[in-house]
């Protein structure tokens, strides 16, 4: 079986239960493959754009047959390039979606009966220059575990919907994302839009940010906001003081 979101935001939680963390979200037009059922109210699902896992509640979506979800998936991925835009449905409703969401469904009329989207389109794969002009775009967005919206985002969250809006994929998580890509022996071969990892005391990945010029780095970390790196790691001037300590910087593109 497979589905479709048909909401702006749905949290993916890690356990079949209201009460369980929010691990990532579904945005508008994210389709998926289901796994598990439980109790008519749970639906364990694999996202097809970075195979995630996780559960959601069964009145957040909308199924889709086989045939429609290979149609998207053969099809150029067109998002929403605006931090709000909205679509309207066949009885004349409005639905507000976030930066990032997904219509490949819409424009090309794989289920027809949907809506209409007027707003801002993206798709195809940018220069790597346009990198840091879409992360602006999330600057001052609160920290929110597990999202991926300029309503609330997490670290690798704000990584991954940057680097879609682009044109690339990369993995979910900052401990997936830091397997990808070259690494770079020295920040000073690091270019603005390269992805720098950072590790906790046992050594495991937790943080990332995007690098910019002249050593400086956005990422999300209370909010999304602009700090300084150096062979340490993330120095925050307003703390006076190094909030995260540097693993490694890795290219990406």
């Amino acid at each position: 079986m497979f589905g479709i979101s048909n909401l702006a935001i749905v949290p993916i939680r890690l356990e079949p239960s209201d009460r369980s963390e929010q691990v990532s979200q579904l945005l508008f037009g994210d389709h998926f493959k289901i796994l598990e059922q439980m109790d008519n109210k749970w639906t364990k699902i694999t996202t097809a754009f970075d195979n995630y896992e996780g559960w959601i509640d069964n009145k957040q979506f909308i199924y889709i047959n086989e045939e429609q979800y290979n149609s998207i998936e053969d099809n150029e991925i067109i998002l929403n390039g605006d931090l709000i835009e909205y679509i309207s449905t066949a009885n004349n409703q409005l639905i507000p979606i976030p930066l990032g969401s997904c219509i490949s469904f819409i424009e090309n009329k794989t289920i027809k009966e949907f809506g209409i989207f007027d707003g801002l389109k993206v798709s195809g794969i940018k220069n790597k220059s346009n990198i840091i002009t879409t992360a602006l775009m999330y600057l001052n967005t609160p920290y929110l575990w597990g999202g991926k919206t300029p309503f609330g985002i997490d670290c690798s969250g704000f990584t991954q919907m940057v680097y879609k809006l682009n044109g690339y994929k990369i993995l979910r998580d900052a401990s997936q994302q830091c397997t990808q890509g070259e690494a770079l022996s020295f920040i000073e071969e690091s270019e603005p839009g390269d992805l720098a990892f950072f590790d906790n005391e046992e050594g495991n990945i937790t943080h990332v940010g995007i690098m910019m010029e002249n050593n400086y780095i956005i990422h999300a970390s209370g909010k999304v906001r602009i700090d300084r790196l150096d062979h340490l790691g993330i120095y925050n001037a307003e703390t006076n003081r190094h909030t995260h300590k540097l693993r490694v910087i890795k290219k990406i593109i």
